[in-house]
């Protein structure tokens, strides 16, 4: 049985669930908080980080640049360098969607106030400007008409200039709810409705959505692995949107939470973690 390391820096209701996973599986897991660890970058003790390497940073900055450097030394990491980079910045993930075909939301990209505003004019309004590096529902931002899009955007142009990378995205005319996917590997294993706690646009369970049981339909099932399998290979949280066209993806994680998903689908989501490990490290 190969032995798992997982890397944190917040030991969170998930890293506890998988710890208890692995103890159920009688597989050997390995954590280790990172957060306050130093490296040399021309040489880790590869032993150290056993057969696998779980990589559950919060810090989407810290969990990036921990990855490059064990990948360079021949560890082999879930997600992967190249996973963490397309998933982690929203632009990268819709360029990849749309080369895969998979429908996703109307986008635009600008870099100043003034070609944001002529995007947003194209778009039309109500928009949603969000920064291409964020979680949980952070600096997302609803506009409803011109005056509102000028006072984020000169908000924004005060902020650190990743900022001002404008990521423009359509308001899709959708229920007052999302999904979220679960993908391991090549399998769906769960997913569930994220309802607005006050019927708000955003529904994300950090913001008091609340999280309800989805069937994992065929269409869901396909086009949740199509949205997987361009962002790479691993394990995702793969967010859609219903329309009168069909579902849209609009975001993949990286590092997916599912406090809240494994009460309301009854699915041991850590324990298909766990699996999937056992079988990558082979």
């Amino acid at each position: 049985m190969p032995t798992i390391t997982m890397l944190y820096d917040a030991p969170r209701w998930e890293e506890k669930a998988l710890i208890e996973a692995a103890k159920r599986k009688n597989v050997t897991l390995k954590a280790i908080e990172c957060k306050d660890q130093y490296y040399n970058l021309a040489q880790i003790n590869r032993a150290e980080y056993g057969d696998i390497v779980l990589q559950r940073c919060i810090s989407y900055f810290r969990s990036l640049h921990l990855t490059a450097l064990l990948e360079a030394h021949g560890v082999k990491v879930v997600n992967g360098l190249h996973e963490a980079i397309i998933a982690g910045n929203k632009l990268l993930t819709t360029l990849a969607l749309i080369k895969a075909g998979v429908p996703t939301p109307k986008t635009m990209l600008a870099f100043t106030p003034q070609g944001s505003m002529a995007a947003l004019n194209e778009l039309g309004f109500p928009a949603v400007i969000k920064p291409v590096i964020g979680s949980w529902g952070r600096l997302l931002a609803l506009v409803n008409d011109r005056e509102a899009a000028e006072a984020v955007l000169e908000d924004r142009e005060h902020m650190f200039p990743l900022y001002q990378v404008y990521y423009l995205q359509e308001k899709v005319n959708r229920p007052p709810r999302d999904i979220r996917a679960f993908v391991v590997g090549d399998k769906v294993v769960a997913a569930i409705y994220r309802v607005s706690a006050d019927g708000s646009w955003r529904t994300n369970t950090s913001r008091g959505g609340k999280a309800l049981n989805c069937p994992v339909t065929k269409e869901v099932e396909e086009i949740c692995l199509k949205a997987a399998r361009a962002v790479g290979e691993g394990v995702f949280g793969v967010d859609c949107m219903e329309t009168a066209d069909g579902l849209v993806v609009h975001e993949v994680n990286n590092t997916t939470e599912f406090r809240n998903s494994v009460p309301a689908t009854g699915v041991d989501i850590p324990a298909h973690i766990i699996d999937y490990l056992v079988e990558k490290a082979k």
